[in-house]
């Protein structure tokens, strides 16, 4: 006999998102050529994960993805996720890459400042750069973003200067049950869901290291 599946029992396309980024970050916090996240995420105003960014079929003719982001305010407590939509007609994804985990580290009031606006433009209401990889990555930015992507092996599988960052403000309203904007969820912690305590506390722990 089928078991019936209620559909309030059936994690909902957010959690099933914030699961995706729990384990997207753990790829990369144990992935020894990630040293440069691991030594400088104690310095950043927020992550941004995106599990998948797709070269092609998330928005017509374009490329991208959805994300969460995870904030740190100026007393150090973490929290989130707010959730966002990454769209580009121009990411530029090596050859042979279609979809792609992203996680961008957040160096910046500027570059934070910028993300809690309705959309944003990497490249260009914020700097963005490509972090470096390998166990002797010491090199310091002064971009406002610094990314990292991984795909078939392959790091640095995807370029998102011009992608334009979105909030989802649907997907943030369903997740907390009621009207919810980053400023609520990062700033003025307003609003909180048990349901992403698990990734928040994960990115406080990594930090700590």
């Amino acid at each position: 006999m089928l078991a019936i599946v209620h559909p309030a029992s059936a994690a909902s396309d957010q959690e099933q998102l914030v699961t995706k980024a729990e384990a997207t970050l753990k790829h990369f916090q144990n992935d020894p050529q990630m040293t440069w996240i691991r030594t400088h995420l104690k310095d950043a105003k927020a992550v941004m994960i995106a599990p998948e960014v797709r070269r092609a079929g998330f928005v017509l003719g374009g490329s991208g993805g959805r994300a969460v982001l995870i904030g740190r305010d100026p007393s150090g407590k973490w929290s989130g996720p707010a959730f966002y939509t990454l769209a580009s007609a121009s990411v530029g994804f090596q050859a042979g890459v279609d979809k792609s985990e992203v996680v961008m580290l957040v160096m910046t009031d500027k570059g934070l400042t910028n993300l809690l606006n309705t959309q944003m433009k990497l490249g260009g209401d914020a700097s963005i750069s490509a972090g470096p990889v390998g166990k002797g990555a010491e090199k310091d930015f002064t971009t406002d973003i610094v990314s990292f992507s991984h795909a078939k092996g392959l790091y640095g599988g995807v370029n998102l200067d011009g992608t334009l960052v979105k909030v989802n403000q649907e997907w943030n309203d369903k997740y907390f049950g009621q009207a919810a904007s980053p400023v609520d969820i990062l700033v003025r912690h307003s609003v909180h869901s048990s349901k992403g305590d698990r990734l928040v506390q994960q990115v406080s722990q990594a930090a700590r290291k």
